[in-house]
Parts: structure tokens; C-alpha cells; sequence
């Protein structure tokens, strides 16, 4: 979620694109404006591949994509490694969910390649359906909030996340393994989901995401209606999945200094482009980062 646009400096308050209080606010259209100038001096292959290790398990190639027929991604790329995290930030419509989108199948694709797996095992899976990339490539896809089933309890919410098991016996099996895994959602198994709290439905979509025991997981906006005791615990959740079950994560997420404080690396995006890509910690030190997007003078 972006800034608030406004075209015009406003009263004191925190300046830049999330987080943080100086003496100035800078609107979204200066926020892009100066961007697009970092943008065109935009990071190379080389050193996007230099930063998965040149190693990577999922890699974007010179990716046009878009909706109907308008076009959001210019030539993206993106390589991520085994077991490491992404975080893409930027402003509104610089096309951060739409990379993952096309990653899960929901935009077109006008060219490029989408591919996953170790080296010597890569698959193109560009033009794969929804359904295909997370039942043959393991690819996961947790939406922002409220796309849990509120009618429906906790267990059957679960039940739904194994929709593409072979039988309903092997959804309801993988839901006990998540029940073992997160007591919390245990003791709720029997409620409708309608009555959790905002932390709760936010383990739950994460934990509906996991039935199908997925190798990437794709995460739109983690913390997004979260008060601060819930965003903490969100995010300890997915260290847990990447630093102990080996997962792969590509996350958009709106609170851009705590995406980068937990991501391995990060992305700034700005048009359908990178404009940075660095390390989450050194893009925290970025100084252009933080004036446009850390709220930092």
C-alpha cells in the first residue's frame, strides 16, 4: 500500500514512501519521478544473477507481461536461489504484484521465460496454468487478506487448501500435520474463520498455503491490515518457513524497512523495472532508499 498521493508538500510529517518522520513530505509523484532517474541506471543481469549466487531456483528472463493487452513488465528480470528471500518494493503500479501474477499464471505473457528448479534440472513453466505451477512446480501463492472462506471453519479452510489432492483424506492428513505445526490454529479448528483475529486469519491463509507443500511461496503484502504485535509475528512465521523448511519466498510487502530488514535481498521497483537491487540490509543503507522509500532525510 502506497503513501497517500498528493500532489503538493503538506504539514510536518514523515517523508518518503513508508515509515519513519522528518520535516518534509515528499508526494508519490516526486517518489516516481526520482526513482525513474535511478532507474535508468538499473541493475545489470550479472549482478541480479551475483546476488542469488549465481545459483538461482527461480529466474524471470526479459519477462513482458501484463493485463489484457497492456503491457506492466518492461523486459523484467528477477533470479532468486534456493532457501533465500526477495522483498520487492516501490510505489503504486510499478508492477510489484503483477510479478507475481505472472509467476502463478494470472497475467499474459507477450514474451520472456518464466523458469524453476536447480541447474540441472530447470523447467519452463511461462505458459503453465495456476493450477499446474503450484500441483508440478510447488509454487505457492498467498494473497493479500481477506482471502480466507469466513463461513467455513479453520479445518475446512485448511481442507480447501489441498483442493488439488488426489482425495479428500489426503487434504484432511496434510491438515493435522499443520495442526501439529501451529497449536494456535488447533485450538481453533472448529470455529468459523469470520471470528479470528487479523493474526490469526493471517496464519491461517499462510498455513492453507503450505497443505500442498509447496517449494516457493509467493507473498502479497504480508503485514497489510496488521497491528505491530501480529506484523511481528507474521513475519517470524516466514523466517521459520524459509531458515528451517527450506522455502523459497517472493514477497511484495508494503512496510518496505521491515520487508528488507527480513528479506535476503530486495528489488526496487519503479515502471515495471528494477531501479535497485541490492541486499535487503544494504538497500536499508541505501541513502536513496531511504529518502524515497524508508521515510529517511
Amino acid at each position: 500500500m502506497a503513501a497517500k498521493k498528493t500532489s503538493r508538500r503538506t504539514a510536518p510529517g514523515a517523508r518518503g514512501y513508508h515509515m519513519g518522520s522528518v520535516d518534509t513530505v515528499i508526494s508519490v509523484d516526486d517518489v516516481v519521478r526520482e526513482a525513474q532517474k535511478i532507474a535508468e541506471k538499473g541493475p545489470t543481469k550479472q549482478q541480479i544473477a551475483a546476488l542469488a549466487g549465481n545459483n538461482p531456483y527461480v529466474v524471470i528472463d526479459d519477462l513482458r507481461a501484463g493485463y489484457g493487452k497492456m503491457e506492466i513488465l518492461h523486459t523484467f528480470n528477477l533470479q532468486v536461489a534456493r532457501r533465500q528471500s526477495l522483498c520487492l518494493i516501490g510505489p503504486n503500479g510499478a508492477g510489484k504484484s503483477t510479478i507475481l501474477h505472472s509467476i502463478f499464471g494470472f497475467t499474459n505473457i507477450f514474451s520472456g521465460r518464466i523458469e524453476i528448479g536447480d541447474a540441472d534440472n530447470k523447467r519452463d513453466i511461462t505458459k503453465l496454468t495456476p493450477n499446474q505451477k503450484l500441483r508440478r512446480a510447488g509454487i505457492a501463492y498467498i494473497l493479500q487478506d481477506k482471502s480466507i472462506f469466513p463461513n467455513m471453519t479453520v479445518e475446512e479452510n485448511l481442507w480447501m487448501g489441498g483442493y488439488l489432492m488426489e482425495t479428500p483424506a489426503q487434504a484432511k492428513e496434510a491438515a493435522e500435520k499443520i495442526f501439529e505445526k501451529y497449536p494456535r490454529l488447533a485450538e481453533r479448528r472448529t470455529n468459523l474463520a469470520r471470528v479470528l483475529s487479523g493474526g490469526e486469519r493471517r496464519l491461517l491463509e499462510i498455513s492453507r498455503a503450505l497443505v500442498m507443500e509447496p517449494e516457493v511461496l509467493l507473498v502479497d503484502e504480508p503485514s497489510i491490515g496488521l497491528e505491530p504485535r501480529f506484523i511481528d509475528m507474521v513475519f517470524e512465521i516466514l523466517d521459520d518457513l524459509q531458515n528451517n523448511e527450506g522455502k523459497t519466498i517472493i514477497m511484495v510487502e508494503q512496510n518496505a524497512k521491515k520487508g528488507l530488514e527480513f528479506a535476503d535481498i530486495g528489488y526496487v521497483l519503479v515502471d515495471g523495472q528494477t531501479a535497485i537491487a541490492g541486499r535487503g540490509k544494504e538497500l536499508l543503507d541505501n541513502p536513496e532508499v531511504g529518502r524515497l522509500f524508508l521515510g529517511g532525510s
